[in-house]
């Protein structure tokens, strides 16, 4: 089993819209993917949450089947193509993939 984690921290605007517009359609691109090959065994993508903390603006939680299978879904068209739009509306990204 690979986790893969990544969390992203949103420019205040980007693409014509403000931070919180940019997270919501974020979100949604990346639900796009969540069964987009097999081997994955868990896509969560969240927003942060008012009330609670956060230091980051949206956090992709996932688990793999393996690393083939993680690699599979990051060389995918339809993961490709939503990296553009993350890319012109990220300020900081971090990423963890561990085995567990």
């Amino acid at each position: 089993m690979l986790k893969h984690i990544v969390m992203w921290k949103l420019k205040d605007h980007a693409e014509g819209a403000d931070r919180a517009a940019n997270a919501i359609k974020m979100k949604a691109l990346l639900d796009g993917c969540a069964t987009i090959v097999p081997g994955i065994v868990k896509f969560e993508a969240v927003l942060a949450q008012p009330g609670l903390e956060a230091t980051y603006d949206v956090v992709l939680y996932s688990e793999f089947t393996g690393k083939d299978a993680l690699n599979a879904y990051l060389d995918h068209p339809e993961h490709v193509a939503i990296k553009p739009f993350i890319g012109a509306i990220r300020l900081e990204r971090q990423c963890m993939d561990y085995e567990v």
